[in-house]
C-alpha cells in the first residue's frame, strides 16, 4: 500500500539548499521508495492514476514535520559500554586505560550481543538511520553487530577493526591474520545479502597499522570494491609519531597504501595540512566532523568550513565514546558551537586570551539549515550511499524521522518551517522523534503504539 505523509515536509537538496513544503505531501511507495513529493498533492494524485483505496494518508499536526534521517558517519559500536567514561583524558590515554581493554572483551559473544543489541537501539531511538559502525578486531562477534543491525531494520557500514601494532599484547592480531579475517568478514557479511547493511574496511588507524597491512587492507578494498573507514589527524601528538614512523603526511601514508578512495570517510581531520586536504579532495575522500570527541578528548577545534571550502565531503559523527552522546541531533548541536568557537578566535579579542592570534574577518559561522545538511545528506555523500538516501528526491529510499516538538512542551504559537526545525535542533532530543523509518519501514514506533 503506499503511503501519504501530509504536513510539513522539509530536506536538504546541497549545502546551501534547503527545501521545504509547508503544506506539502510525500508518497512512499510499498516497496520503501519516494515516488512524490511537494505541494501540488491532487495535482500529483491525479497524474498517478490510483485507487484511492490503495492509499494510507497520514496528517502531521502543526507540531510535527518529516525530515530526512539522521546518517552517523563515525561511531564505536563496542564502545557504548563505556560512553561518559574517561573525558578527562587525552587520545593515547583514554585509548590505554579505557578503549583496548573493553574492546579486548568482545572475545565474549554473549557480551557482544548484549552491547551491540542495545547501541544499535539507542541510535535508532536517536533517529539514526545510516551508520557507520567501527566493532572490534574480533571477527565472530563483528558479525553479531551486522546481524542485530539487519534485524532491527537500521542501515549501517559495519567493520571489523584492523591492528597488528602499537597495541596491547592482549588485543593485537599479525597483519596475516588482520587481513584474512577481512576478507572473510566481507564473504560472510555480503552472504547475509541484506542490501542494508554492507561491509567497510577498518584498520583503526595508521600507528595501529604497519605498512604492510595498510597496502594489504587497501589491495582488498580496491578488489572488491568495498567502503574504507578510519581516522585522521585527529591529536597533534598522534600526528607526529605517524610521520615519524611513515616519513610522510598522514593523508600520505594513507594514500601509499591505496586507502584514500571515493569511498573512504575519515574521522576528525582537525589537524589536517592544506597538502592533505587538496589530497582527499583529490581522491574523493570525505570526513567525518566529530565535534563532542574532538573537544572531550582534547583533541582540537575542526573547522568545517575550511574543508568545505576547499571541496572536501563533510558529515557528522558522534565516535562514541569519544563523544559523550549516541545522538546526530547532539552532534550537529555541537557542530554549530564550535563554528561559534572558531569565530571568536577568527575575530574577537577577547578578554583573558588576547586579539586572536589569526585574525580572519571572513570567516562565516556555520548556519543551522547548513549542519542539517551535514547530519543527512552530507553523511550519506561522505558514505558514498547519497544515490539512495540523504534526501528526499523521487526514487530515493525512504529514510525519514517524524519530528514533533510539542512532545516535551507545546510551543506557544504556531511555528512556520523554519521555526519547527531550529526549535528541534536547538532544544530537541530523541523524545521529539516519535517515528523512524527505513527503506520504508518504521523501526521506531510511538511510545503509545
Amino acid at each position: 500500500m503506499t503511503t501519504i505523509f501530509r504536513g510539513t515536509i522539509l530536506h536538504t537538496k546541497a549545502f546551501d539548499e534547503f527545501e521545504s513544503f509547508e503544506n506539502g505531501f510525500l508518497a512512499v511507495s510499498e516497496d520503501g521508495k519516494i515516488i512524490g513529493v511537494g505541494n501540488d498533492y491532487d495535482s500529483w494524485l491525479s497524474s498517478y492514476k490510483c485507487n484511492p483505496s490503495t492509499l494510507s494518508e497520514v496528517r502531521l499536526s502543526e507540531d510535527q514535520f518529516l525530515m530526512p534521517g539522521f546518517v552517523d558517519c563515525h561511531i564505536h559500536a563496542p564502545q557504548y559500554a563505556q560512553y561518559g567514561l574517561g573525558l578527562d583524558m587525552p587520545l593515547l590515554d583514554w585509548l590505554n586505560t579505557y578503549t583496548f581493554p573493553l574492546e579486548a572483551k568482545f572475545s565474549d559473544q554473549s557480551y557482544a550481543l548484549k552491547v551491540y543489541k542495545r547501541v544499535v537501539e539507542a541510535t535508532i531511538r536517536c533517529g539514526t538511520t545510516l551508520a557507520s559502525y567501527f566493532a572490534t578486531n574480533n571477527l565472530e562477534s563483528t558479525l553479531i553487530l551486522a546481524r542485530e543491525a539487519a534485524r532491527q531494520g537500521q542501515r549501517a557500514l559495519i567493520g571489523k577493526v584492523c591492528s597488528n601494532c602499537n597495541s596491547p599484547d592482549y588485543y593485537v592480531e599479525t597483519a596475516e591474520e588482520s587481513a584474512k579475517a577481512t576478507e572473510k568478514f566481507v564473504a560472510e557479511l555480503q552472504g547475509l545479502k541484506n542490501p542494508l547493511v554492507l561491509p567497510t574496511i577498518t584498520p583503526r588507524f595508521a600507528l595501529s597499522c604497519s605498512k604492510e597491512l595498510l597496502q594489504e587492507l587497501g589491495d582488498i578494498a580496491k578488489r572488491l570494491d568495498v567502503h574504507v573507514q578510519s581516522h585522521i589527524s585527529e591529536n597533534l601528538a598522534e600526528v607526529q609519531v605517524v610521520k615519524g614512523i611513515f616519513k610522510t603526511s598522514y593523508a600520505g601514508a594513507y594514500d601509499n597504501a591505496g586507502l584514500l578512495t571515493k569511498k573512504t570517510v575519515m574521522a576528525h581531520g582537525v589537524h589536517l595540512e592544506d597538502e592533505e586536504i587538496a589530497l582527499l579532495k583529490q581522491r574523493g575522500t570525505s570526513v567525518a566532523h566529530c565535534p563532542a570527541s574532538n573537544t572531550m578528548l582534547n583533541s582540537g577545534m575542526c573547522d568545517v568550513q575550511r574543508l568545505i571550502n576547499a571541496g572536501v565531503t563533510v558529515g557528522l559523527g558522534t565516535d562514541v565514546s569519544g563523544g559523550n552522546s549516541v545522538s546526530i541531533q547532539d552532534a550537529l548541536l555541537r557542530a554549530l558551537d564550535v563554528s561559534k568557537h572558531l569565530d571568536f578566535f577568527k575575530k574577537q579579542n577577547i578578554r583573558g586570551t588576547g586579539e586572536a592570534k589569526s585574525p580572519d574577518p571572513k570567516y562565516a559561522q556555520l548556519k543551522y539549515k547548513q549542519a542539517l545538511y551535514l547530519a543527512t545528506l552530507g553523511g550519506a555523500k561522505a558514505l558514498s550511499l547519497d544515490h539512495m538516501t540523504g534526501n528526499f528526491l523521487l526514487g530515493k529510499e525512504f529514510d525519514a524521522l517524524l519530528v514533533d516538538v510539542s512532545v516535551v512542551e507545546k510551543p506557544v504559537r504556531p511555528l512556520n518551517v523554519n521555526e519547527l526545525i531550529e526549535k528541534f535542533i536547538y532544544t530537541g532530543n530523541d523524545r521529539n522523534i516519535i517515528e523512524v523509518f527505513v527503506a520504508g519501514k518504521r523501526v521506531k514506533a510511538p511510545e503509545s503504539a
